[in-house]
C-alpha cells in the first residue's frame, strides 16, 4: 500500500512550484543544474546522516536571520567535530552567488547543508574524511509554507496529531545540535501523514511536549504565551525570535514543561519555524484548541513577526 499523497507508479513527480524544475544548486565549490546536482555515494550524510543544516529565507533582497542561523551552523559543525569547516564568509560567498545565478531576491527559502564530507572508503569513522567538509547551497522559489511547499492556510489552520515517536533527549542525541539525523522526525510525519493530519506533536521521554516532526510549538493559556524548554526540542531561530518580540511588546511568556492535557485545553497553540514562519493549531488529537481558530494572540505575533522580515536581514549584493 503506497503511504498517503505518494506519487502513483509510473506517474511524473509534480514538483510544488515549477520554476524549481531549474533551478542551479551549489554543491562542493560548483554550481551545478538541478539534475547534476549530486553528491557522492562515499559522502557522510549519504553514509550516516553525518551533517547539519540550516533553513534559511530570502524577503525583500535580504536574507532573514542570516548570522543566527550560520552562528547555529557552526556551532553544530564545531560540536560534530568537523575539520576544515569554510568560514562563514566563504559560506556566505557561495549562498550569494547561487542566489544570484537563480535570480532570487524575494519568495525563496534555501537549504544550507555542510557535511563532513567525502571518505575515502565506507564506514562510520571520521578519520576516513580526508576531503574536507562539502557545502551544499540549495535555494527553491518557495514561500510561506508547510514542507511539503503547500501555502500556510491561516484560516484554515492546523491539525496535529500527537506521535508514538518520542524526541531525542540530550543524553541520546542533542537537539541542540542541528543536525542531520532525522529519522525520528521522519517516523513521526509518517504517523501523521496515515492519520491524514498536518503534522505530528512529539513528546519528550517524560511525556512532556517537546516539539512537531518539523517546527517549534506555542500555546497560550490565560493570555500567557507558553513553550517548553529547549531540552529535547530544537532551540529554534524563530522560537527565539517569538520570545525576544514578547518580552519587547509585554506580552506575558515563559517556559516550562507542558503536558498534553495543557495542549488539549490550551486557549491558542502554534507552530513556529523559518519555512512556515508562525502558523495557528485549531485541532490536536481530535480536541479542538480554543475556538477553533486562530487566536488574537497568535495574529497579533504573526503580524509583529513579519514587520521583522520586511525591515531586517543581511543584504543581497
Amino acid at each position: 500500500m503506497s503511504p498517503p499523497d505518494a506519487t502513483p507508479a509510473g506517474a511524473s513527480p509534480r514538483l510544488p512550484d515549477p520554476r524549481n524544475g531549474s533551478i542551479w544548486v551549489h554543491v562542493g565549490g560548483e554550481l551545478l543544474p538541478r539534475e547534476q546536482a549530486k553528491v557522492s555515494v562515499f559522502d557522510s550524510v549519504v553514509q550516516g546522516g553525518d551533517a547539519a543544516w540550516e533553513g534559511l529565507r530570502v524577503y525583500g533582497g535580504r536574507i532573514f536571520a542570516l548570522d543566527r542561523h550560520l552562528d547555529r551552523l557552526l556551532a553544530s559543525a564545531h560540536a560534530l567535530a568537523f575539520a576544515g569547516v569554510p568560514s562563514r564568509d566563504e559560506v556566505k560567498r557561495a549562498l550569494f552567488e547561487c542566489l544570484a545565478k537563480n535570480g532570487m531576491r524575494d519568495g525563496a527559502h534555501v537549504r544550507l547543508t555542510l557535511t563532513r564530507g567525502k571518505k575515502v572508503t565506507s564506514g562510520m569513522d571520521p578519520r576516513n574524511n580526508q576531503y574536507g567538509p562539502t557545502l551544499i547551497v540549495l535555494p527553491e522559489w518557495k514561500g510561506r509554507a508547510d514542507t511539503r511547499g503547500v501555502p500556510v492556510d491561516d484560516a484554515k489552520g492546523q491539525r496535529l496529531i500527537t506521535a508514538a515517536i518520542r524526541r531525542n533527549p540530550p543524553q541520546c542525541v542533542d537537539s541542540k545540535i542541528h543536525h542531520n539525523n532525522l529519522i525520528n522526525n521522519i517516523l513521526a510525519k509518517i504517523e501523521a501523514n496515515v492519520a491524514g493530519a498536518d503534522d505530528a506533536l512529539m513528546l519528550d521521554l517524560q511525556g512532556f511536549v517537546s516539539e512537531t516532526n518539523a517546527t517549534n510549538v506555542f500555546m497560550v493559556r490565560r493570555g500567557v504565551v507558553l513553550t517548553p524548554f529547549a531540552d529535547a526540542c530544537l532551540p529554534g531561530v524563530t522560537r527565539a525570535i517569538v520570545l525576544e518580540l514578547c518580552e519587547r511588546h509585554a506580552i506575558p511568556c515563559r517556559e516550562k514543561n507542558l503536558s498534553l492535557t495543557e495542549a488539549w485545553t490550551a486557549d491558542e497553540m502554534f507552530t513556529t519555524g523559518t519555512l512556515g514562519e508562525l502558523a495557528p493549531v485549531v485541532e490536536l488529537d481530535g480536541r479542538r484548541i480554543g475556538g477553533g481558530a486562530r487566536g488574537p494572540v497568535t495574529a497579533r505575533l504573526q503580524g509583529l513577526y513579519r514587520e521583522l522580515t520586511t525591515t531586517q536581514g543581511e543584504p543581497l549584493p
